[in-house]
């Protein structure tokens, strides 16, 4: 099914997924990387995966000091004030190795290393691509901190790429996601299941439907968008209500004759599995899931939803009855021009150990259960 030949457009955006998620691999692998714009240039590394050579290495080279760059979320945690929109921007002080900056950056070790600051962040503009160098770090898997230096013109064998191409991943990502192939495959309870593998061309997550009793695409169609959760729809966790809702889901579109449930690449609300793990260490230490996001330096919920709009368009449907108890889903995929006929509520018992976390969902994240 991925045999058709992509217009240009779609190839123009899969070229950019492509360069977005090498740039990223750059970071994972703690290396540094030019980010260009038209007339000024930031050399960058991840704070999570930077050595103290590498910082030296780019300090020796860089015309001025690095900058240590959070987000808005972590700065308030750190009592850093906000001058600047999304990210700050601290000075880095002689003497920083990168397991300090690591322990800025890294609420987990808050209680081994309590005394943190005070900060001096910059009140001017920011210098070129600090927004996008913190994005191009959560599509790596990271923490959400970069180091930043401005640069005249960096070192010709660095890998690069330009800021606007990080600013259009979410929508190329979107274009440029593909009906990869379908096949038959029975599940418990809906043995009429079918399931469709979707994955943007440039590369990028996979994600997936089942299709439970092919419903007709003119009708507005049951749908529930599910995020993935390996803790809970593989493991059984007992920390959130995940796998109830994947079974539940299932059982409820197969009762109701039908309907599609979209499994996307969302883990952890968009933070990935890594970043919700150490979101379970903080609640461990008492936070609930809302602060311990907004610790990692991660929004409440990073969740979007035009992929799952693509998704139900290349299916062939545009109205859907939504099972879920999220008003933002409903807003998302309004949004992205899913005609929301119907909130079908989804529901289901607590458990001692996910108690507080729904009741979370439901003061601070508005579920309606």
């Amino acid at each position: 099914m991925d045999s058709a030949v992509p217009d240009t457009a779609t190839q123009t955006a899969a070229a950019r997924v492509a360069s977005t998620l090498a740039a990223a691999g750059t970071l994972r692998r703690g290396l540094p990387l030019a980010l260009e714009g038209p007339e000024a240039a930031s050399i960058i590394l991840s704070v999570e995966t930077a050595t103290d050579d590498q910082i030296l290495a780019v300090d020796r080279t860089s015309p001025e000091p690095g900058l240590l760059i959070l987000t808005h979320p972590r700065a308030a945690t750190l009592k850093i004030r906000l001058y600047t929109p999304d990210v700050v921007a601290v000075r880095r002080e002689p003497g920083w190795s990168s397991d300090h900056i690591r322990a800025i950056a890294d609420p987990t070790s808050d209680l081994a290393s309590p005394l943190k600051g005070p900060f001096s962040a910059l009140r001017a503009p920011l210098p070129l691509g600090a927004g996008e160098a913190v994005k191009l770090a959560k599509l790596a898997g990271l923490l959400p901190a970069v180091l930043l230096w401005p640069h005249t013109q960096p070192e010709p064998a660095l890998a690069r790429i330009t800021a606007d191409v990080i600013r259009s991943y979410d929508s190329d990502s979107v274009a440029a996601l593909r009906l990869v192939t379908r096949a038959r495959v029975p599940l418990e309870g809906a043995p009429d299941s079918e399931i469709a593998a979707f994955r943007p061309a440039g590369g990028g997550p996979e994600h997936y439907a089942i299709i439970i009793n092919s419903p007709a695409p003119h009708d507005p169609v049951l749908t529930r968008l599910h995020s993935e959760c390996f803790t809970g729809d593989l493991l059984g966790s007992l920390k959130c209500d995940c796998g109830q809702q994947l079974r539940g889901a299932i059982a409820a579109i197969a009762a109701a004759g039908g309907g599609i449930l979209l499994y996307l690449a969302q883990e952890g609300r968009g933070i990935g599995l890594i970043n919700k793990l150490r979101a379970y260490r903080l609640q461990d230490q008492g936070f609930d899931t809302v602060e311990a996001n907004e610790r990692l330096g991660f929004a409440s919920d990073e969740r979007l939803y035009g992929v799952a709009a693509r998704m139900l368009a290349l299916l062939g449907y545009n109205s859907v009855r939504l099972l879920t108890n999220n008003p933002d889903k409903l807003a998302g995929l309004a949004a992205a021009g899913v005609e929301v006929v119907e909130r079908v509520p989804h529901i289901f018992a607590s458990n001692p150990h996910n108690d507080a976390y729904l009741r979370t969902k439901a003061e601070k994240a508005g579920h309606l259960f």
